[in-house]
């Protein structure tokens, strides 16, 4: 993969000098092309201290599948960063962002394709995923002496870049994260969901977004019996989805799930076409064994509009999983528009889980 001529190679041609100056805001930087059929990782020639911020500035397009251009993720989906060894992966939340090194070592970038097995970047899927895609990613790296804010700010007068503003924006505008909810290691972060208030004053999470996918996630234990009822309220705006989600090229969707002891989930989703009662294995294949979706409701009726939902989940789970497991261990909220390329509208509110008398609010 050839680096372009574009804002990007601009903008390292001109930090390059700045890097090497003493009171410059910057320790280092580095421009990186990343093909789509390489798997992670690859090395910045960066390395970091404990506590020092570092921006991502990336674009590029990877291609899914030969003859489907329409299947296809930018940086948001798939690239990744670590502080190697031992650093947390960390993904970017918008095509510019900025973290901060947890450990000391070497600042690495990476292609997501499939699932991660754990925290510091190893994969559980195969290389195999990587051969059928097509194109890449290219991006600038910049090691920061202080803050980025201040790294930022005091470059504006000497660099005039789209990027740079951009990420200043990001970073004057991220949204606050869920009390008590965190975001699935595979799926990684995203500003998609944002603590709310019902017009009743009740604690709700709010889903905004636009071709952009993510999963947030809050741990429970709650063992399952007959009478295990999961019962939440939400209203969706519209679907991201106009066509029947049981498609890998159309699996735009909202819903809420329950993941259990034996490592799968069910989700319950509102669909725009499909039958209430319907269920299907994920179409994607990496979460094809783990993942199963079942239609509550479907259509545009109620649209716009707070619906009310109970579902007695061991039976949801023996009529579409088979044998039912022992205990449900977390609560997802799941958002998905990256296969449409389409927006994310939605509200959830009053989420619980109860068995007779017995009830855990969960949101």
């Amino acid at each position: 993969m050839q680096l372009s001529d574009s804002e990007l190679t601009r903008l390292a041609a001109a930090l390059a000098p700045l890097a090497e100056r003493a009171a410059s805001p910057l320790t280092a930087c580095a421009m990186l092309a990343l093909p789509a059929r390489q798997p992670p990782w690859q090395a910045t020639g960066i390395r970091l201290r404990k506590g020092q911020s570092y921006s991502v500035f990336a674009r590029g397009q990877v291609q899914w599948a030969p003859g489907l251009p329409e299947l296809h993720g930018g940086p948001r989906f798939h690239l990744w960063a670590r502080v190697s060894p031992g650093g947390v992966i960390r993904n970017l939340r918008e095509d510019t962002d900025t973290f901060v090194a947890d450990v000391d070592g070497n600042l690495e970038l990476g292609i997501y394709m499939g699932v991660w097995r754990d925290a510091t970047g190893a994969l559980a899927t195969g290389p195999e995923l990587y051969a059928r895609l097509a194109g890449g990613l290219e991006a600038v790296v910049i090691a920061w002496r202080d803050a980025a804010a201040t790294g930022l700010a005091a470059l504006d007068d000497i660099v005039r870049s789209p990027l740079l503003a951009a990420e200043a924006a990001h970073l004057a505008r991220r949204p606050l994260a869920v009390d008590g909810w965190r975001h699935l290691l595979e799926t990684g972060e995203t500003h998609l969901f944002t603590p709310g208030r019902t017009a009743g004053g009740a604690p709700s999470i709010r889903v905004n977004g636009d071709d952009d996918y993510g999963i947030l996630c809050r741990d429970v234990d709650v063992p399952l019996s007959p009478g295990t009822r999961l019962s939440w309220a939400w209203r969706l705006d519209a679907h991201p989805s106009r066509v029947p989600e049981d498609n890998v090229r159309t699996h735009d969707y909202i819903s809420i799930a329950t993941e259990f002891d034996n490592g799968r989930d069910l989700t319950w989703f509102w669909s725009s076409s499909l039958p209430a009662g319907h269920h299907f294995d994920c179409p994607v294949k990496a979460w094809s064994h783990r993942e199963t979706h079942l239609v509550v409701r479907s259509g545009s009726a109620g649209l716009g509009q707070w619906q009310r939902e109970e579902r007695a989940v061991q039976a949801d789970v023996a009529a579409s999983m088979g044998t039912p497991p022992k205990r449900i261990v977390r609560v997802w909220l799941i958002a998905v528009a990256n296969f449409q390329h389409g927006s994310l509208r939605a509200e959830f509110s009053d989420i619980r889980l109860s068995d007779g008398p017995q009830a855990a609010q969960v949101l």
